[in-house]
């Protein structure tokens, strides 16, 4: 690879401009190469952008040289997919040490991952997998959490999961397995108010519920998404989390008690394939937004959950 294509780290940290809390009450958007045209144009952003750990494992190049533009003008935070938390196996850890890396280079105000799994012996698979809620699950979880935020030195925020299966041996509900992560770890949680919708509708639980059962105090983070509607092999409705369009009405109604019982807490927009036109993008960024400088006006009773 030429020297060229290559940016250090500290060529990289000497140019950024944004500390890790300055996205507080603030709403932003899953970053897209496409989109770069048009947010250059329009310079810095009041929001945020976020990105996929994955993304940006090589050394250097071409994503490395747009990201770190990005990173000089707006913060980012750092999502990673593949980290397989809630598989059985341990960690990988040339991949933990990428992320490592990646944390130091671009010092993202946020850090993420999934309460999932992703990977079996030398299978990686497209997809982040569900996992039994059991006591033996929650000690691999919390070991793997554990060994992330030692090895990167922060801690990270834990993603609840959309699911389409439950398993019987389960001995307790998903958020009290959350809870139990976040009480052990330290961590903080990345509550995905779409994923809440996608399972609740798909299991049939209610969302207000599960919300109000959350530990709202321990969230750092929100995500928002499209989602696709299905059949399943019975014809019953199913949902799917396919970040594929816009936020859907239900979803920004759950969003909005949320941020009506906790306050403003940073928001992305997710959207991953069928990507639109930037200015589609950012109206979804821009409606949470109007959401969040709303209840950042008024004073809120205190309906949190402690972690």
């Amino acid at each position: 690879m030429t020297t060229d294509l290559i940016s250090t780290t500290a060529s990289a940290a000497n140019t950024l401009r944004f500390p890790a809390h300055s996205i507080a009450g603030l709403a932003g958007t899953s970053f897209k190469h496409e989109h770069l045209p048009a947010i250059t144009a329009e310079g810095p952003q009041r929001g945020f952008f976020e990105v996929h750990a994955e993304n940006y494992m090589g050394a250097g190049g071409p994503p490395h040289r747009i990201l770190e533009q990005i990173r000089r003008d707006n913060p980012v935070s750092l999502h990673g997919v593949c980290m397989s938390i809630g598989g059985p196996q341990p960690l990988d850890k040339a991949h933990l040490e990428r992320f490592r890396s990646l944390v130091e280079r671009y010092e993202p105000a946020l850090v993420s991952e999934h309460l999932a799994w992703s990977t079996h012996q030398t299978t990686y698979f497209n997809d982040l997998l569900p996992l039994p809620y059991t006591q033996d699950s929650l000690v691999r979880v919390c070991d793997h959490i554990d060994e992330v935020q030692t090895t990167i030195g922060r801690p990270i925020l834990l993603e609840n999961p959309s699911t389409y299966i439950t398993f019987s041996e389960s001995a307790m509900s998903e958020t009290d397995f959350i809870r139990s992560i976040a009480r052990r770890t330290g961590c903080r949680l990345l509550l995905d108010v779409n994923n809440v919708f996608v399972s609740a509708t798909n299991h049939g639980f209610s969302a207000l519920d599960y919300l109000s059962d959350f530990p709202l105090a321990s969230v750092g983070e929100i995500h928002l998404a499209g989602h696709a509607e299905q059949s399943d092999d019975e014809g019953d409705l199913l949902l799917i989390d396919s970040h594929d369009g816009p936020v859907a009405d239900a979803v920004w109604k759950l969003y909005q008690i949320v941020i009506s019982r906790r306050g403003p807490i940073p928001t992305l927009i997710e959207w991953d394939s069928s990507i639109p036109d930037w200015p589609i993008l950012r109206a979804e960024a821009s409606a949470a937004q109007a959401i969040l400088d709303h209840y950042a006006s008024i004073a809120l009773p205190d309906h949190s959950h402690a972690a």
